[in-house]
Formats: C-alpha cells, structure tokens, sequence
C-alpha cells in the first residue's frame, strides 16, 4: 500500500534531515552523487589506460570534488614522472586528504615534496595512511607544515611500518620534546631510513635526552640534521654519546644550537671511540677556546673524519690554533676541510696553518674572517707644518 502524497521539496528535506543524521555534510554527499555519476564514464576509459595508471587522475578529481578543495593542475600533469613536488600550494588538511587518496593509485611517485602547505596535525594523519600502504615513496619532505607533536606521531607511526621511506624531512614543524619520543621510537624501529632532517624545531635538552640513546641504538641512519634547534648542554652531551656508541651515521649536523664547550668536550670523547663520522658542523656552538681543546683531543686519533665546521664560535685563535694542532699530531687524520669561517685569528695561526699543510696538502682551511694584525709603529696622524 502507498503511503501518503508529498508535498514538493518534502523529499528532499527528508534527505537532507538524514544526511545530517548521519554525520556527512550536503556539499560532500552532492559531490559523492557527482562522482557516482561520472563512474560509468571512467569505467569507458579504463581500458585505455596502462596498469598502474587506471583512474589515478579521475580519483584524485573526485576526491577533491568529495573534500571540496580545488585540484593541484601540476599532479594532474603528473604522469609516470618519479616526483612530485607541490612546495608552497596551502593545500591544507583538506587538500592533503584528497590528495592522499590518489597516492594510493600511483605507482611512480618516489619522492613527495609538500613543503609549506600548512597541513598540520590532521593533514599528516590524511597522508600517514598513504605513506604506509605505499612502497614506492622513498623520499618525503614535510617540512614546514606545523605539524606539532600529533602530526609528528602520525608519521613516525606509519614510516614504522613502511620500509620504503629512506629520507625524511621534518624542519620547520615546531617539534618540541612531546615529539622526540615518537621520533625515538622511529630510528629504533625503522632501519631503513637513512636521512632524517629535523633542523629549525624547538628540540630542547630533555628531547635530547630521548633522542640520545635512540641514536646509539639505532642501525641504519647515515645523516642526522638538528641544527636550529635548543640542544644546550645536556641535551648536546646526550647526542654525543649516541655518537659515541652509533656505528652507522656518517653526517651530523648540530650547528646553532648552543651546545657549549661541555658539548664540545664530549663531542670530542665520541670522536675517540666513533670510526665512522665523516661529516660533523658545529658552527656557532657558543665553544671556547677551552672547548676547543678538549674537542682536539678527539681529532688526534680519530681515523674517519673529513668535514669538520666549527664556523662563528668565540674560540679565537688560542682555540684555532689547538684545533690545529690537534690535527698535526695526528697521522693517520683524513681531515679535507677545516672551517674556522667569521673567527678572528692572528698571524701565528697564519703561520700555523701553511706548516700544517706542508704535512697535509690536502687539508683546506676555510678563514673567511678578519685578521688581528699588531703593528710596532703606528703611522702619524698629524704632522707638523714647517
């Protein structure tokens, strides 16, 4: 039996009061007829396109018709093309939703760039599902998209289950000692990421302290960037002795962050026992002379460095000089580049360095700074007339 004649439109309130029932707003469910509708004409087309590239464009124009938010044209011109880089779009949480949909049907990406897009802590949820289904994303650039400490775990969560992920770029983000325990947890757990990038965050002493041992336990990162950050000294002297005890990391970079000469001295303690560090920038460290020194007492035996930037400390060249003399008793030192760069040394240390590289002609010692010259006899300011 029929039920009772409508009214015209009491239909569509009817639908749209069980819409809202239901949780999903009127503009998504018209955009889900949309693309419901245009099923039967991308189902005509499968056929013509190659496995791998089957409704990859389509799905990501519905999934931005569904999450309302305008199509990135650049991921449309995509193709097979191994990166994509959408640096700077304000894509949003909204935007890295749709967008996460349509990774998942492409196979060529290998490295995704998505720097600057403010998608924070629910965006990177969006894109960690992605991220652990996909196992061709290798190279993935977050940086600058303030995703705090809740986007910070999403990530290191998914990447705990994709071994894909070989490098990562978190700077910019706004990481604080919340985060560290997460990001701990993902050099323990993934060995097969080699590049972890977390430069310009809030990382203090007490994510340091976290970070630390996850370092000297983990085994697979070669490059470690947290430069920019608040590692003074306990949190410097933490990552020193995960230094000391890694047998993998072959790039560290801790310049601007304070570290101080007790960081130094225990730099210099990892440096005596560490044979694998190739590269290590501590420029402007707030290192002292004596600092300095207790730094040096590590290069005198350390085997394996070639890079060493201690650039902008105020080590003057009393600290220079022990630097370098360090290195000059040392004779099985691999040392190419010595960067000294905006500190003011004097002639001895000039004097100091040409003897040095008659022993190592191959060592270049980087002094872009002003000299302190000493002059006996000053010149005259006035002379009096005859």
């Amino acid at each position: 039996m029929r039920g009772p004649l409508q009214e015209p439109g009491e239909k569509e309130g009817q639908e749209e009061g069980a819409a809202a029932a239901s949780g999903c707003p009127a503009g998504v469910r018209e955009a889900k007829k949309g693309l419901d509708a245009d099923s039967d004409s991308d189902q005509e087309t499968e056929g013509a396109r190659k496995p791998g590239e089957l409704g990859k464009d389509t799905l990501y124009l519905r999934s931005c018709r569904a999450y309302s938010v305008v199509p990135a044209s650049c991921f449309l011109r995509q193709g097979s093309a191994p990166e994509l880089s959408l640096r700077h779009r304000g894509l949003g949480p909204q935007g890295a939703r749709a967008l996460a949909h349509a990774l998942n049907s492409n196979p060529c990406i290998k490295r995704l760039d998505l720097r600057d897009n403010g998608l924070c802590g629910a965006g990177a949820e969006a894109l960690a599902g992605a991220l652990s289904r996909s196992c061709s994303i290798c190279d993935v650039d977050l940086s600058e998209n303030r995703l705090g400490a809740e986007g910070a775990q999403a990530i290191c969560a998914a990447l705990a289950v994709s071994p894909a992920v070989q490098r990562l770029q978190l700077a910019g983000n706004g990481l604080e000692e919340q985060a560290a325990q997460c990001l701990a947890e993902l050099l323990l757990a993934h060995t097969g990421l080699k590049s972890l990038d977390l430069s310009y965050n809030q990382l203090n002493d007490q994510a340091g302290e976290t970070l630390g041992p996850a370092l000297a336990e983990n085994t697979g990162l070669m490059e470690l960037n947290v430069s920019w950050n608040h590692l003074r000294g306990l949190g410097a002297i933490a990552i020193a002795r995960g230094l000391e005890a890694n047998i993998f990391l072959r790039v560290l970079d801790i310049s601007y962050n304070g570290c101080g000469d007790s960081g130094a001295s225990a730099v210099g303690e990892a440096l005596k026992t560490n044979n694998v560090l190739e590269e290590l920038y501590m420029s402007n460290n707030r290192i002292s002379a004596a600092g300095a020194l207790s730094l040096g007492l590590g290069l005198r035996v350390n085997q394996t460095l070639r890079i060493l930037a201690v650039s902008r400390n105020p080590m003057r060249s009393e600290g220079c000089s022990g630097v370098l003399k360090s290195v000059q008793a040392n004779p099985q030192s691999v040392l190419e580049l010595l960067d000294f760069s905006d500190i003011q040394v004097n002639r001895e240390f000039d004097d100091l360095a040409s003897s040095v590289k008659v022993i190592l002609p191959g060592l270049c010692i980087k002094m872009a700074a002003r000299r302190v010259e000493y002059k006996k006899e000053l010149l005259a300011i006035f002379t009096p007339s005859e």
